[in-house]
């Protein structure tokens, strides 16, 4: 299967639950984490309902939806432009090493382009997932000096005095 067979499309409402079905399969492979479904369901409408919270784009080979990525934003004041971060990326098994997640990364280059504020791509990838790792770093990402630290609720105020 050549990359000309790969179409990549904005999603729209009608792909909500495939959109679904694939982020909670991602999940499961990467992370062994089971999401609550309903709430992803939730969160994956309100992508379609407040459009600033991003854009899902889709890889169809053949009428049939391959993949899928979610673009987010974050402003930089530093560059006075937004980074895009490339999230719930995932390629059905069928499809993988046939070109699908290159195409969506390219969409993404190209839009990124027209757009002309974008100053960078960033993406979480699973440390113990080489394979993907490995895709992003053939399309030119690199491991970032950055370390990622999150606090999830409930949130303390600690050391706030």
């Amino acid at each position: 299967m050549g990359v000309n067979m790969i179409r990549i499309r904005k999603a729209t409402k009608e792909d909500q639950n495939t959109i679904v079905e694939f982020s909670l399969a991602m999940a499961r492979e990467t992370e062994d984490k089971n999401l609550d479904t309903h709430r992803l369901m939730r969160g994956v409408a309100r992508v379609f309902t407040s459009p600033g919270k991003g854009l899902y784009l889709i890889a169809e080979v053949e009428g049939t939806i391959a993949g899928q990525l979610l673009i987010t934003s974050e402003w930089s004041d530093w560059r006075n432009a937004e980074f895009w971060w490339i999230q719930s990326v995932y390629v059905h098994p069928e499809f993988r090493r046939r070109g699908v997640y290159r195409s969506l990364h390219n969409e993404t280059l190209k839009r990124a382009r027209e757009e002309g504020n974008v100053c960078g791509f960033r993406l979480y990838v699973h440390g113990e997932n080489s394979l993907a790792q490995q895709a992003y770093g053939r399309l030119g990402m690199k491991i970032s000096q950055y370390m990622l630290m999150e606090c999830e609720p409930p949130f303390t105020m600690e050391g706030a005095n």
